[in-house]
This record gives structure tokens, sequence and C-alpha cells, in this order.
């Protein structure tokens, strides 16, 4: 079975084993809040991205001075995980190291992704082990996209907000040629509120490196949203393509390489030193509803 389903009073959830993708979550209503992966704009819904996140300098990571080939946010999210545990709320999905992966990755690593319901929320939980010898670096990306204009909101994308949990003073970065630009832009939060419009992302994802938030609600104000919660990542992206009629908030730990870069893989933005027999975890929370007051 590659599809599973979670459901509660609140919201249906759809998984899928290629990745442990979340597809779908469909209210009480019957209304789909997710991105449904039309390939006329982008063909995936909320890939988890191990173990890089956004793109290696050359589309190669090096370890002890060995070089790999890795695509763009590694290889989690192509790959058919085992079904761990499936039941009417919760369900747990497993991916091993092989010998393919370790022709992109040299290390012998575990990653579990969990989901559970507790009423209108969705929690998602990534971990990642290292059963190898030595210290594994990694990075874990969260990368869900959302239907934008959202269902219930009436008017064009340009009325929707995305209200951060504090104000965001600090500038952004921006991609540029498939690396991270080290020239800063101005924040285009004024406050904590983020005017949303096509036009924002003409220049690919906005990067919030030094972001001070923990969550972010995304929607109309005065009607029901989606707020995710990122308690332990230190990176957000918001991107979409323009004239794409969605949006992506991805919370993240780690992000593409800068311009320039040519060190290792451990030295890459945000990546952790997973030691030998230890773990690595990160949490995001989906949940529909207004915004917090």
């Amino acid at each position: 079975m590659d599809r599973i389903t979670l459901r509660n009073e609140f919201v249906t959830v759809a998984l899928d084993r290629k990745g442990a993708e979340l597809q779908s979550i469909v209210d009480a209503a019957g209304r789909e809040w997710m991105w449904q992966a039309d390939p006329t704009f982008w063909p995936r819904h909320a890939p988890i991205l191990f173990p890089i996140v956004g793109r290696a300098a050359g589309d190669q990571i090096f370890v002890e001075g060995v070089s790999y080939p890795i695509g763009q946010h590694g290889f989690a999210r192509d790959r058919m995980f085992e079904v761990l545990s499936s039941g009417p709320e919760r369900a747990g999905f497993r991916l091993l190291a092989d010998a393919d992966t370790l022709k992109h990755y040299p290390f012998e690593f575990e990653l579990d992704i969990r989901f559970e319901l507790a009423g209108a929320t969705l929690f998602q939980t990534v971990t990642a082990r290292n059963h190898g010898n030595r210290p594994m670096p990694a990075a874990i990306g969260f990368h869900p996209a959302f239907q934008w204009p959202l269902p219930g909101a009436k008017g064009p994308q340009t009325g929707h907000v995305a209200i951060f949990e504090r104000e965001e003073p600090a500038d952004i970065r921006r991609l540029k040629d498939g690396g991270v630009d080290p020239a800063t832009r101005p924040t285009p939060v004024l406050g904590k509120v983020l005017a949303l419009d096509p036009s924002l992302f003409l220049e690919d994802a906005i990067i919030f490196d030094e972001v001070r938030s923990r969550s972010v609600w995304f929607g109309v104000e005065g009607t029901d949203g989606l707020r995710v919660d990122f308690p332990d990542l230190p990176y957000l992206g918001i991107w979409t393509k323009p004239g794409a009629p969605f949006l992506c908030i991805e919370p993240w730990q780690g992000h593409a390489a800068m311009l320039g870069f040519e060190g290792e893989m451990a030295e890459m933005p945000g990546m952790v030193s997973v030691p030998p027999g230890g773990s690595m975890t990160r949490h995001i929370a989906i949940r529909i509803g207004a915004p917090s007051p």
C-alpha cells in the first residue's frame, strides 16, 4: 500500500510512500489545502529535503576531499520508504542507506518520518540517525506547498499575507545561479506582515537566514488560513513560481551553498554533525485556523 490516509473529525490527510510525502490536507468542509502537484508548474506536494537543502556547489559534495554527485535537495524525496506504522491518526516511514545512496552520500544513515494528527493540527517529525563510525554531516528541510489562493479565500493572490510570530527586520537573501547570493537585500516584511504578491518571487525564493519567528500564518485576514510552526529550524524559505497557484512555506536546517563555496559538505550552511550512534530530530506542525491574536 503506497498511499496512507489519516483522519479525524477535523481533517483528512493523505501520505505517500514515495518520499514519505504529505500530499493532501482536506478539512471537514471538504476543502483541499495542499497544492496538488500540477506538473505544468511544479510536480510535488511537500517533499522532505535530505541530506542537503538546496543545491550543492557544482551538484557535488566533498567528504574528506572525495567528491560525490548529489542533486538539488538530496535524494530522500525520490526514494520509496518502508511503512513502519499506520493508524487512524498517525503513521511512520523509514529510509535506510543502501548501495545507491552511498554513491551520493557516503554515510550509513537511517531517516524516519512520522506524522500525527491532534485536532486540526498535523505534526511532522523527521529524525536522521548515524549508524556509521564517523561524524555524519546532515541537513533536513521541509517543503510543503499550499493552494494560493487558499480555499475559502475570496479575491486574488494579492489579498493574502504571511504573518510572522515576531517582527522580522533582518535582511534577506536570494538565490543566484543555484547558489545563495552573498549580498543581502532589505526585508519585504513590514513588522510582522509580509504582503504576498507573485512579483516577490521573480528572483526565486525569499530566504530568511536570520529569522526570529518560530511560526508563520498564511491566509487572508478574517478567514481561516494555515499556521506553520517550526520550533527547532533556524532558516525559512518562502517560494513559488511566478504565475503558479501555490505557495511554499519551507522551514530548513541548512540551505544552499553560497556562491563561490568550495569546501567540505560539513562546512555548508546549517549542517549538523551527527555523531556515531547519534541522531538529529526536527519538527514542524501545520494547523488550519485563524491567526493567533
